[in-house]
């Protein structure tokens, strides 16, 4: 379970990576009551300044010079954004459940049409949007949404509709998990067409193959079961399963040379992880963990197990990972193959939301990183490329923003 509660900007209680963490190290059974009994009481942070209404420059460490400019204004905590070969931006509204558009630098006042009844608001509503590899000839958009369903309960759908240039029409679900599965998910189309979808996850369920909280899913375009998944022949096994052992995967980021699948995955107090997702492997969670439980003590007893995938990249404090991706373009050459990774609080403090870029060797092990727009103090949720060859981030705000990320003078 994942619930985010934002009273204010000023006074921020750590709920929503407080119930990250609902069933990690206890009884899946144990209530939202008895952990906020046992989690230290948020301090009130710093005031979150306005986003600047003119560019802002930035000198960094690589000596690339950027311009951060807000695009667009009036987001209620956007999620996830999807650039569409037009130039038109699109961008799901977490909470209220609405997908808008940004076209030539301007958010259309009225949602778009078509999408089915969401379960919306605190930790659920429209998530993650990608459009088919084919979107030129077919016009496929995939979501994922937390479902209504009978009984007050809700499930995890991924949707495919057409784009109409305005719209979504011929919305259906190509798959759901049914009741039981909810909160964040991402997506992510391979090479080969295949369609991965992150699950949300809790304690031990992570390490049950017949569930599918704390996992990564492979799937057809229609939402089927590739042949060669790992687990289609074990019995018991969900055969949609592909890696599992995970706790929130906030971030699925193809490698731009390789072609690997990397998952951003995110950890209680400290514990926020990259791992490289392989056929069938078991990450970990919650029996070997970097990070803390939020009263203090350390999740696991073991930071690393034989058997169990270790990460290539791990942060501690924490900074609630969220989104991630390669920068391939020209536009900012001295950064030409790092990865940018959104930051929605760091060491358990309001109001410390920033992106962060990490540089690799040839080897893909990590050399430095560089915290980024750290006065902005905005939660960054997503980040991506332009075709424009910019880098644009999601601010993760009841009055979210656009920001795009350019060369300086440009």
């Amino acid at each position: 379970m994942k619930i985010l509660f934002r009273p204010s900007r000023l006074v921020l209680l750590p709920l929503y990576l407080i119930c990250l963490c609902i069933s990690q190290a206890l009884s899946a059974q144990e209530t939202l009551e008895a952990i906020l009994q046992r989690v230290p009481k948020a301090p009130p942070g710093v005031p979150v300044p306005p986003l600047p209404d003119a560019p802002r420059r930035y000198d960094t460490a690589e000596g690339q010079a950027i311009e951060v400019s807000v695009i667009a204004r009036g987001l209620n905590h956007p999620y996830s954004l999807a650039q569409l070969p037009d130039g038109t931006m699109l961008v799901s509204e977490r909470d209220k459940g609405q997908l808008r558009a940004i076209r030539e630098g301007v958010l259309d006042p009225e949602p778009i049409a078509g999408l089915p009844t969401i379960k919306g608001g605190l930790w659920m509503g429209l998530l993650d949007i990608v459009p088919h590899p084919r979107f030129v000839e077919n016009h496929l958009l995939y979501i994922t949404y937390d479902k209504p369903l009978e009984n007050n309960a809700t499930g995890l759908a991924v949707l495919r509709g057409v784009w109409d240039g305005k719209s979504l029409k011929d919305a259906q679900d190509i798959f759901n998990t049914g009741p039981g599965v909810g909160g964040s998910s991402r997506l992510l189309f391979d090479n080969a067409g295949l369609l991965y979808v992150s699950i949300y996850g809790g304690g031990e369920e992570a390490q049950k193959l017949s569930e599918l909280r704390g996992k990564v899913l492979r799937l057809t375009e229609d939402g089927k079961v590739p042949k060669d998944n790992p687990f289609v022949n074990t019995t018991g096994a969900r055969p949609e399963v592909f890696t599992y052992g995970h706790r929130t995967i906030q971030g699925l980021a193809p490698h731009p040379e390789t072609g690997a699948i990397w998952g951003l995955e995110m950890g209680p107090n400290g514990g926020d992880e990259i791992n490289i997702l392989k056929a069938g492997v078991n990450y970990g969670w919650p029996f070997v963990s970097l990070g803390r439980d939020y009263a203090g003590p350390w999740q696991a007893k073991d930071f690393k197990k034989a058997g169990l995938e270790d990460p290539i990249v791990y942060w501690m404090p924490s900074i609630s990972v969220s989104g991630m991706t390669f920068y391939t373009g020209d536009k900012l050459p001295l950064w030409k193959g790092d990865l940018f990774v959104g930051g929605l609080r760091m060491g358990e403090i309001p109001a410390t939301g920033h992106l962060q870029r990490i540089r690799f060797n040839a080897n893909g092990e990590e050399i430095r990183r560089e915290q980024l727009l750290t006065d902005l103090r905005q939660r960054i949720r997503g980040v991506y490329q332009g075709s424009d060859g910019f880098l644009y981030a999601l601010a993760d705000e009841e009055d979210g923003a656009v920001l795009r990320i350019g060369p300086a003078g440009k």
